[in-house]
């Protein structure tokens, strides 16, 4: 029972980062309508804490939603997994964001929830999408290990009733795209509100397209929380029979006339 308790303690409890966004001065004004829960990257296996630089590399897409769909009444929250590895059939990460979606629901009542992680953060934000107050998950270079997604592909119907986005890098050297689309085919046969775009040129991180991939992200967030109208190449792929809607390109220069 010590050893129980002293591993617990090891591992720590999962947390969400400071909120950013709507929520912050208490006013009626800055009421929470809906929340983003960002996931961060992280290892096939590892018992400690995610590093810093792990978290710090959400920042950039925390400050983007914050300011295109904080006024909108969003809550961003970066979430600090127990420990930085997925660790096999303990998925770890899951069971985090698990922990943090019904963290949202007592702090805010029941609003809507976006899921959005990068790398393992994606895998996870996908397999969590189950739960009962996410809508939406957005994941960016999905890590998905060959063995597994061949032999033991990852469950899709959680993902029935969600609206959910999937970008990858065609470069991407550290997560194959190819299974990211494997995914998204099946995802698509028990949920029609399935697209994926594809960035051409760009690697794991998506830094080639940043501005792009962010204002992507934005679109996505504001038409699936708050219902404004999608972008044109977001409703485009959403609409899209596969193969059309799970490979729609990302045009340099998105979100350039986008007022947000």
């Amino acid at each position: 029972m010590a050893q129980e308790a002293l591993s617990g303690e090891r591992a720590g409890a999962p947390r969400l980062g400071k909120p950013l966004g709507a929520g912050g001065s208490g006013t009626a004004e800055d009421a929470v309508h809906a929340a983003a829960l960002l996931l961060p990257a992280g290892r096939a296996a590892g018992a400690r804490r995610p590093s810093p630089l792990a978290l710090a590399a959400q920042r950039p897409l925390a400050r983007r939603l914050a300011r295109a769909v904080g006024p909108d009444g969003l809550v961003t929250h970066v979430v600090r997994y127990r420990r930085a590895g997925w660790n096999g059939g303990s998925a770890d990460p899951v069971r985090d964001v698990q922990w943090a979606a019904e963290e949202v629901v007592r702090r805010y009542g029941d609003v809507p929830v976006c899921l959005i992680g990068t790398g393992m953060g994606a895998r996870a934000a996908l397999r969590a999408a189950g739960h009962p107050a996410v809508t939406a998950v957005l994941a960016l270079a999905t890590w998905l290990p060959e063995p597994e997604a061949v032999l033991d592909p990852d469950p899709v119907r959680q993902l029935s009733g969600r609206r959910v986005l999937l970008v990858h890098g065609t470069n991407d050297t550290r997560t194959d795209p190819d299974l990211s689309f494997r995914l998204a085919e099946r995802a698509k046969k028990v949920n029609r509100d399935v697209c994926r775009f594809e960035v051409h040129s760009d690697g794991h991180a998506l830094t080639e397209h940043r501005p792009e991939v962010l204002a992507l992200a934005a679109d996505f967030v504001r038409g699936s929380l708050f219902g404004h109208p999608y972008a044109r190449p977001v409703a485009d792929a959403l609409a899209a029979p596969p193969p059309l809607g799970l490979r729609m390109p990302l045009a340099s220069g998105f979100g350039e006339s986008l007022r947000y």
